[in-house]
């Protein structure tokens, strides 16, 4: 009968799993949540099924955001004890491996969407103002009246920051691979300590910015692409801090250690698409303005 049922392929038959349910209910409750919150912030009600949602305030959201990370930390788990018991084959592992590369290329296609959104206001801004209901622009980028940051004070810093934290990963990466144990944990934690420095240098930024999201079209193209990639850093900096953990407690292998190379790959995606901002959206398209001091 065990013979009957040993595996002669190297694929894996996953055994039927709560978390994907789990998650899209948790994920629904987070997006009613949400919306529910913004409307309480604006004074306004929210009814659904006879219920004026808005009067939770952010606690739905806040239900819905707990599932969700649950989800992710009990899914995720089932994975690793997967990998433990020898299920991610040379195959599994090739599949997990072009996965990991469709996610990344979908995040690329959102940056994509900011940059696109950038670029069109900045080559024709009146244009962009007008649709946006945004102030005129006096057909100048950035816009008439606005002070813009100094390209080479903190954002400079902080994309020295990126390359170094890509440096450190990297050199993680390669201490894994000679199975250097000490280099990879150092590796890892001075990643995930550049990682919060870079995160912290952009809050003291924003908070002394010398601009608003709703005060022009600038403002708010500036904070959405530079306000989600920092969130994407955020993310990032959390999937190495769990690599850094996995470490420690003597996960990974030199044969086999993909979470560790995922999270690896998406570090170096922030790295690149913050080379890009700085070049496109702080340097270039502060070319001209006024610099705030």
């Amino acid at each position: 009968m065990a013979a009957a049922h040993a595996k002669h392929h190297d694929y894996h038959i996953i055994d039927p799993s709560p978390w994907p349910f789990i998650a899209s209910v948790g994920a629904l409750i987070m997006a009613i949540g949400a919306v529910a919150w913004m409307r309480a912030a604006q004074g306004s009600s929210f009814p659904l099924f006879g219920v004026d949602l808005a009067a939770t305030n952010f606690w739905l959201f806040l239900v819905g955001l707990l599932i969700v990370l649950y989800t992710m930390f009990a899914w995720w788990s089932d994975t690793i004890k997967e990998a433990h018991e020898g299920h991610h084959t040379r195959v599994v592992s090739l599949h997990l491996r072009y996965g990991m590369i469709m996610f990344i290329a979908s995040e690329l296609m959102f940056f994509v969407a900011w940059f696109w959104a950038f670029f069109d206001a900045a080559l024709f801004p009146d244009e962009a103002a007008q649709v946006a209901r945004a102030q005129f622009t006096g057909g100048v980028w950035p816009p008439e009246g606005v002070e813009v940051l100094d390209p080479f004070h903190l954002p400079l810093y902080n994309t020295i920051i990126l390359l170094l934290s890509g440096t450190t990963v990297t050199w993680a990466h390669h201490a894994l691979l000679e199975n250097d144990r000490k280099g990879l944990i150092a590796g890892l934690a001075l990643t995930v300590a550049l990682g919060m420095f870079f995160t912290c240098v952009q809050a003291y930024e924003y908070l002394h910015a010398p601009f608003a999201f709703r005060d022009s079209i600038y403002g708010a193209t500036f904070f959405m692409a530079t306000g989600f990639h920092g969130f994407h850093v955020i993310v990032g900096t959390i999937f190495l801090a769990v690599c850094l953990l996995r470490a420690m407690a003597g996960h990974f292998t030199p044969q086999q250690h993909f979470g560790f190379e995922a999270a690896a790959w998406y570090w170096h995606f922030v790295d690149v698409v913050w080379l890009f901002l700085f070049a496109f959206v702080y340097v270039w398209g502060s070319a001209g303005a006024t610099i705030a001091h």
